[in-house]
């Protein structure tokens, strides 16, 4: 965007003896990191000429070369009739607006204000405060904090660029260093995962791109988050670090309000990966400009309401993540869960019981997944893939914190075929599986969607008469009670 500068906002910019608005310098902060054009109209310099401060209009005039001029000065047919040079002045500036030499302009002039109301321009017109939220709007970033992953600037890794963990990426792409320190000096950032040690295990580089050209004949409207240079080293695999970056690229998109995630890459060399962004509802739109058919664009929507659809449940959940069906066609159930059970499977839930056991947390990368297991003897026998579960942490919390999606549920009693079924989903160890196989066992798969905003407490659930008491086991309750949650929830 172009953004014209009154007079009364570019005197302050350059003039050291006023103070600096903070709304105004995160204003031109922000607009000078997304390549926004701060422009200003010839009036304004000779306004700046008129000061009888002849230091300060000197160094005002010297450094408003850093801003652009607009180089046509069309006579204004508004000030016919105008004596007061002030208000031509003003009207000079409005109709360069009007004439779209900029898409807006920046003033803190009540008059000017008032005049573009009645010329039908005040929309375009923002004060300070309005022209910095419309760009925190635009450009803010909303970090996403999860255990196990640090958000980094890329140049912060240029150290480890020589490393093992960068060779195949090297082998696999010409001219990767280059691209890297490219990307470094651009302030392009990254997810990092880190073994012990300090060597780097798992890295995923991440943009948010602006109507970006993905494929051959095909440009996303608007913003969409990026993935790139997503690799796990090889010796950090079974560790879930792959759905890590995936959940931390959802709640990135989501807190930022990107509709779209794309990522593109060797469909040869990178089948694994597509195969696993298939199963979370990426799907190959195309090949990237120029790449002869090899390079495979994988794009996942992202919309930011929950578009109609008449998938199955747990195919919306997949297509369209982390929106659900939550219709009267989808069964829904409490289920409790114990505190030490629910601290390794959801360790990015933040519990101010937990805070003071960072340190003690047993190592298990079941927290790392999107993709989870429970198990348990409750008396429940269906479940169908799509209904909703609601954990209820018991014993210190008692309060409903989690919403999941039923990927399955089935009952076994063979060790081996529970371990075969839930893999590295699970939080429990051999010795508890082989403990719990003495009895048939209800083993469910789900997927994690989000935690509550704000925990339902055990007082809570029972004056909206969710609940009469803690649940012992899993519990169905009705769609009316569900809402209810989601609606208190946050």
């Amino acid at each position: 965007m172009r953004f014209l500068l009154d007079t009364n906002i570019l005197i302050p910019l350059e003039d050291s003896k006023r103070p600096l608005l903070p709304s105004l310098a995160n204003f031109v902060r922000l607009a000078n990191a997304n390549a926004h054009t701060l422009v200003y109209h010839p009036a304004s310099e000779d306004d700046i000429r008129q000061d009888a401060d002849v230091d300060r209009r000197g160094q005002t005039l010297a450094r408003l070369g850093q801003y652009t001029p607009l180089d046509v000065r069309p006579e204004c047919p508004w000030n016919v009739g105008v004596a007061n040079r002030n208000d031509a002045a003003d009207n000079e500036i409005l109709y360069a607006l009007h004439l779209n030499a900029a898409h807006a302009l920046v003033t803190e002039d009540q008059g000017i204000h008032s005049k573009a109301k009645a010329r039908g321009l005040v929309h375009r017109v923002y004060t300070i405060q309005t022209a910095e939220d419309l760009l925190q709007r635009l450009h803010a970033r909303v970090p996403v904090q999860l255990p196990n992953i640090e958000d980094v600037p890329l140049y912060s890794l240029t150290p480890h660029l020589g490393s093992k963990f960068f060779d195949s990426l090297r082998v696999g792409y010409e001219g990767f260093n280059a691209w890297f320190e490219s990307k470094a000096q651009e302030g392009r950032r990254a997810w990092v995962n880190w073994e012990r040690d300090g060597v780097l295990g798992g890295i995923c580089v991440y943009a948010r791109q602006d109507n970006e050209a993905i494929a051959e004949d095909m440009t996303l409207p608007g913003s969409a988050l990026k993935l790139a240079t997503f690799k796990v080293g090889e010796t950090n695999r079974g560790r879930k670090i792959g759905e890590l970056f995936l959940k931390t690229a959802f709640r990135y998109a989501t807190n930022n309000r990107l509709e779209n995630i794309f990522i593109h890459g060797d469909i040869d060399k990178h089948h694994f990966l597509f195969e696993v962004l298939e199963d979370f509802g990426f799907v190959r739109v195309g090949s990237h400009p120029g790449s002869d058919g090899r390079d495979a664009v994988y794009l996942k929507a992202h919309p930011l309401v929950a578009p109609p659809d008449l998938l199955s449940p747990f195919e919306y959940l997949c297509r369209y993540f982390p929106h659900f069906r939550h219709d009267e066609t989808t069964s829904k159930f409490i289920i409790p869960i114990k505190p030490a059970y629910h601290r390794i499977l959801f360790p990015d839930y933040d519990s101010p019981a937990d805070r003071q056991m960072v340190l003690f947390r047993p190592p298990n990368t079941a927290g790392n997944a999107i993709k989870m297991a429970y198990l348990c003897h409750a008396q429940t026998k269906t479940i169908n893939p799509g209904d909703l579960v609601l954990f209820y942490r018991s014993a210190d919390e008692r309060a409903i914190t989690t919403i999941g999606v039923v990927e399955s549920y089935e009952t076994l009693s063979d060790p081996s075929e529970i371990v075969a079924k839930v893999k590295r989903r699970t939080v429990y160890s051999m010795d508890d599986i082989n403990l719990m196989a003495q009895k048939p066992t209800r083993v469910m798969l789900f997927r994690l969607v989000r935690h509550l905003g704000n925990p339902l407490s055990q007082a809570w659930l029972e004056q909206a008469h969710v609940l009469n008491g803690p649940p012992q086991s899993i519990t169905k309750i009705e769609h009316e009670k569900f809402e209810t949650i989601l609606a208190h929830g946050g």
